[in-house]
Order: C-alpha cells, then sequence, then structure tokens
C-alpha cells in the first residue's frame, strides 16, 4: 500500500508545484517610443488593449532598456548581462559589417538565456517574433533559435528556422500581385509563410495561442517570447488604414493595428481563468523611437541616442492574481528598473535555480507591486 501511494504523493506534488509557477509572456515592441502608448500620454492614436493591461495591471515610469538599439538590447533582457560581454554592440547586420565593428555573429549559444533555464526547470518555452541575435542577411550558419532553449520558435527575417516574411499592398495596388520584403531571409531556415506585413503581428499570436493550449494540455507553465517587429519602418499598415500616407500617420496606424492584434492574446489570457489567475504579462520596447514616426513623450532623443529618449521604455506589468490589489492600475514612479533586472527577477519569481552571475538586480517586489 506504501509502495503506490507514495509516488502518487510524489506525483500530487509535482502538479501542485507546477501549477503554482506562473506562465509568463513578454511582448517586446520594435522601436516604439517612451510616448507611444495611449496610456504614457499618446493623443494621436488608441492602444485600448495595452491601456487595459495598465489599468489592471502596473505601469512603470522608470523602465530603462540596456541599448538603444535593437540586437544588444534584445540580448540584454534575454541574458540579465550588459550585451558588451557577448560582443553585440549594435544592431547584427551582414557579416563583412559585422567583422568591421569587432561584432559577434550571432549571440553564443553558451549566453545564460533565460528562456534556457525555464525550460530545464520544466517550462514550455515559445519565441514568436523577431529575434535578430543571429541569422540575418548573409549570416546564414546561426544556431536555430531551439538552441537557446525555445521548444517551438516562428521568426522573421532576422532568425534562422520557420518565420514569416512579409508581403506589401498600398492603396489602388492589385491585391493579386502584392510585393514581398526581404525575400532573401527565405534561405535562412525551413518553414517560410509569405504574410501581409499588416498582419505578421496577428501570425505570431496565431502561433503563440495554440502553444499555450498545448502547455497547459501538458500540464506545464510556459514562458513565450511575443516579439513583434512591429513599429518598426518600413509601415505598412492595412490599406484602408494609411490615410494621408505621411510616415507619422503610416506610424500610428501600424501601432493601433498591433494593438488589435495583441489584443486575441490578451484576452485569451484573461478570459480564461486558469490562465488570468497565473500568468504575468510584459509589455514594453526595445528601445526608443525612429525620428519623426514615435514619441519619446518629455524626454529628448530617438532611436540609436544614449539620451532618455532612445533607452528609456513604457513598461506595463500585468499579474491580478499575483499582485497586491492597491497597486492595480497606478503608475510607479520611483522604482529605477532595466531590462537586466528582469532575468533574475523572473527566475525567482518563477522559482528557478540561477546559474550564471547577472549584471542585473533581482527585484521580484518592485515587479509586482509589493514594495
Amino acid at each position: 500500500m506504501y509502495r503506490t501511494f507514495l509516488p502518487f504523493l510524489f506525483l500530487l506534488s509535482s502538479i501542485s508545484t507546477q501549477a503554482e509557477r506562473p506562465n509568463i509572456i513578454l511582448v517586446f515592441i520594435d522601436d516604439m517610443g517612451w510616448g507611444d502608448f495611449s496610456c504614457f500620454g499618446n493623443e494621436h492614436a488608441k492602444t485600448p488593449h495595452i491601456d487595459r493591461l495598465a489599468k489592471e495591471g502596473l505601469r512603470f515610469d522608470q523602465f530603462y532598456v540596456n541599448s538603444p538599439i535593437c540586437s544588444p538590447s534584445r540580448v540584454a533582457i534575454s541574458t540579465g548581462q550588459y550585451p558588451q560581454k557577448w560582443k553585440i554592440t549594435s544592431y547584427l547586420s551582414n557579416r563583412d559589417h559585422n567583422k568591421k565593428r569587432g561584432m559577434a555573429q550571432w549571440l553564443d549559444p553558451k549566453a545564460p538565456m533565460l528562456a534556457r533555464s525555464l525550460q530545464k526547470s520544466g517550462y514550455a518555452t515559445g519565441h514568436f517574433g523577431k529575434w535578430h541575435m543571429g541569422g540575418q542577411r548573409n549570416v546564414a550558419d546561426a544556431p536555430e533559435i531551439s538552441e537557446y532553449g525555445f521548444d517551438q520558435s516562428l521568426t522573421n527575417f532576422e532568425g534562422m528556422g520557420p518565420k514569416l516574411l512579409p508581403l506589401t499592398l498600398k492603396p489602388g495596388q492589385d491585391p493579386k500581385k502584392p510585393g514581398r520584403l526581404w525575400a532573401d531571409a527565405y534561405r535562412l531556415g525551413k518553414g517560410a509563410r509569405w504574410v501581409q506585413r499588416s498582419k505578421i503581428t496577428e501570425g505570431f499570436v496565431d502561433a503563440a495561442i495554440p502553444f499555450i493550449k498545448k502547455a497547459k494540455q501538458e500540464n506545464k507553465p510556459f514562458y513565450i517570447n511575443l516579439w513583434p517587429d512591429d513599429v518598426h519602418t518600413p509601415f505598412w499598415p492595412p490599406v484602408e488604414q494609411w490615410k494621408d500616407g505621411s510616415k507619422r500617420q503610416l506610424f500610428l496606424s501600424v501601432l493601433e493595428e498591433m494593438d488589435r492584434q495583441l489584443g486575441k492574446l490578451f484576452d485569451h489570457v484573461r478570459n480564461n481563468p486558469d490562465l488570468a489567475d497565473n500568468t504575468l504579462i510584459l509589455a514594453c520596447s526595445d528601445n526608443g523611437p525612429e525620428k519623426g514616426a514615435g514619441v519619446a513623450g518629455p524626454f529628448r532623443g530617438f532611436k540609436t541616442h544614449l539620451y532618455e529618449g532612445g533607452i528609456r521604455s513604457s513598461l506595463v506589468a500585468w499579474a491580478p492574481k499575483l499582485m497586491n490589489k492597491e497597486v492595480q492600475g497606478t503608475i510607479n514612479k520611483k522604482s529605477i528598473f532595466s531590462a537586466i533586472d528582469l532575468v533574475p527577477t523572473l527566475l525567482e519569481i518563477t522559482k528557478t535555480p540561477k546559474h550564471a552571475n547577472f549584471d542585473g538586480e533581482s527585484l521580484p517586489d518592485v515587479l509586482l507591486g509589493k514594495s
């Protein structure tokens, strides 16, 4: 009897432990300014789905990324270490350009990836969206995204493995004859599909939702990178949203469309009690806005600038059942929080062992509004 009962107790304990560990969704938007969400003051576009996350969660006024440009910012938020340690100090480009700048061709898979730590501790891990940490332009021998600790991935033209590539359509253009962008990326891994550029974020969301369902069926907590390549140039909103066709207007239309498409993912989590009670959603940007497109609110600088506008990012954290109720819908204007802090913080929140020395600090009480 005891031989039968003890394994049963161990199984129940294991199931309970996994259920208590929160799911994590990291939405890392491309080239969006501190002042571009309407909940951060944008009066020229509406982002109701992000705004609802902020109303039900917590907004951070002083969150900083660790580079004013794409690739190093992504390395920092993935590893909890300064990207200079991995010889990624600017955006990854073609092989010669990387070499001339003294940069690595891709992020070393030995880097202490948050995803790998979570994967080893029992999480289902998925990357859906832009990668840009190796496998772009003519760098076709970069490691697959799966080598960094992801069970499943779907990326864009700047990553290895299955990907969505953009079709383009202007007002008045024959929809049967769309344009194509970055067609040479077709060779970077298997499984490329062509999708209207205005719907690529939705394509990533449509891949993430079945992944979530599968993890739930397997009784696994999940970690997801949902990294749209919106709102990076070139801007291709749906044709009915082109309006005057100016750079600024096209950006605003892409921003609103991205918010709508992300809303499908947020609603899936919110409307499922098992997920809503135990999921942390984080939304922020990889760096400041492109000049003439997005805005950094009152702050000086844009993308590529080390001024506030280039590195200060609009962070929204949503986890109604994990946060103190009194902080929901409020703004944290006191805490200074950095992207490299997220890795050790999320490892602590998920009760995952730490196997590296991080440059960031673990600040779980700050992230969940408990301090």
